[in-house]
């Protein structure tokens, strides 16, 4: 008799359609953030703090969110989630420096969804897929990264908007698409069977806690106990986050730095680094990732991306120097994320998965807002110092990825 094949569920891609949106609306604005603080002095350092604070907010908001989704179930999450990025991107049609700093602390709020996100993949992936729904899902976040840049660059340039009304066109667009993934949210079905719900009390205790760093590393290393190795993954994680700060630095060093790029310009480089980084993740996540030694692949791809992080600060006026580091980016650097989130999730049970996923955010909040202020202090000096502190972090993975202590993923193909 033939073998049949698991039916495929529908639930993924949808899940995926959501992030691939979500993407693309946060993505799109990038580009005119600057447009909103251009007025100011100093305006790379109210960049940093529009950063500072979105990324800030996950640090309460992912571990509540995480507990609600295990409590009332993944779903419910996703539309508040998508209600709160809708009314965020409202904010933005008056182009005014106060209405930017309210939408850095709304979007940034719901931005914890992203623990739910992952939870729900995990709750749906065979043990077997779990690495390759992981990778995929890291593929389709880079390319929202490319539609939402060239979304901008397209209206901008099809409809020949002039430079004072560039900004509100944009955020036109990105009220609009998350206007759909509001209907998106609400036609997903759950991924979470029967959640238990949470008591008024276990949602304020949360709260408290999630406020306090020392009691979320606390949790974390209760939660280590019981899953070994989990402490180590999100150590690596949030030394990852340190370095990944330069994702939202770029735009700062590109329109202010001696690059000197415009709107359509930063558009058509996050056009091409996300299209080849889509490319090149789904290939190693499909083909490779569940194929090596997990962790010896973290090692190597942050060893080799430490000094291409360096290198962005010595690009000058050269854009093809820049789009020649961010190829090597694609191919060493970029792939590191899903691999640490494929081994986390291993370490999950349906139990506290949201939890777990929502305190390992909440940490990236922390790492976050850390990196923002140092990026952001060190380009009061000069542009190009932050690069240095985006290196050195990532060395910082490489080294935990070579201690010999246990971490999931050492047994793998020798």
């Amino acid at each position: 008799m033939p073998i049949r094949r698991p039916a495929r569920d529908y639930r993924l891609l949808h899940i995926y359609a959501i992030i691939f949106i979500d993407v693309i609306v946060g993505s799109a604005v990038g580009p005119i953030l600057p447009e909103f603080v251009k007025g100011l002095q100093r305006p790379q350092l109210w960049l940093a703090v529009g950063t500072a604070l979105f990324l800030g907010m996950q640090l309460f908001s992912a571990p509540l969110l995480g507990k609600l989704s295990d409590g009332y179930g993944r779903r419910p999450i996703f539309i508040i989630s998508a209600i709160g990025t809708f009314l965020a991107d409202c904010l933005l049609l008056p182009v005014r420096v106060g209405y930017y700093f309210a939408n850095r602390i709304s979007d940034g709020t719901t931005n914890g969804m992203y623990a739910t996100v992952r939870s729900a993949i995990t709750d749906i992936s065979p043990k077997e897929s779990l690495f390759k729904n992981l990778g995929i899902e890291g593929a389709i976040i880079s390319l929202g990264f490319v539609i939402g840049p060239a979304a901008s660059g397209l209206l901008l340039t099809t409809f020949d908007i002039v430079q004072g009304n560039q900004a509100r066109v944009v955020a036109i667009m990105a009220v609009t698409l998350s206007g759909l993934n509001m209907i998106l949210s609400w036609l997903l079905r759950e991924t979470h069977p029967n959640p238990p719900g949470v008591e008024t009390a276990a949602l304020k205790t949360e709260l408290v806690q999630s406020l306090n760093v020392h009691t979320l590393w606390t949790r974390l290393l209760a939660k280590d106990r019981q899953y070994n190795g989990l402490r180590k993954l999100v150590m690596m994680q949030l030394a990852l986050t340190l370095s990944t700060g330069y994702y939202f630095y770029f735009v700062t060093f590109v329109s202010f730095g001696a690059l000197q790029m415009d709107a359509k310009g930063i558009s058509y480089f996050f056009m091409y680094f996300g299209a080849l980084s889509v490319v090149i993740s789904y290939v190693f996540y499909t083909y490779i990732a569940d194929r090596i030694n997990q962790r010896r692949g973290i090692f190597w791809l942050a060893l080799l991306g430490a000094p291409i992080l360096g290198g962005y600060g010595l690009v000058g006026t050269s854009t093809l120097w820049l789009y020649l580091l961010v190829t090597i980016d694609c191919l060493t650097f970029s792939l590191i994320q899903g691999l640490i989130e494929g081994l986390m999730a291993q370490l999950t049970t349906d139990e506290d998965r949201g939890e777990i996923f929502g305190i390992n955010q909440a940490l990236q909040g922390v790492a976050s807002f850390v990196t923002t202020l140092v990026f952001g202090s060190l380009s009061l000096l000069d542009l190009r110092l932050p690069f240095g502190w985006f290196a050195a972090c990532l060395s910082v993975v490489a080294w935990l990825a070579w201690e010999r202590n246990h971490i999931p993923g050492t047994q793998m193909r020798q």
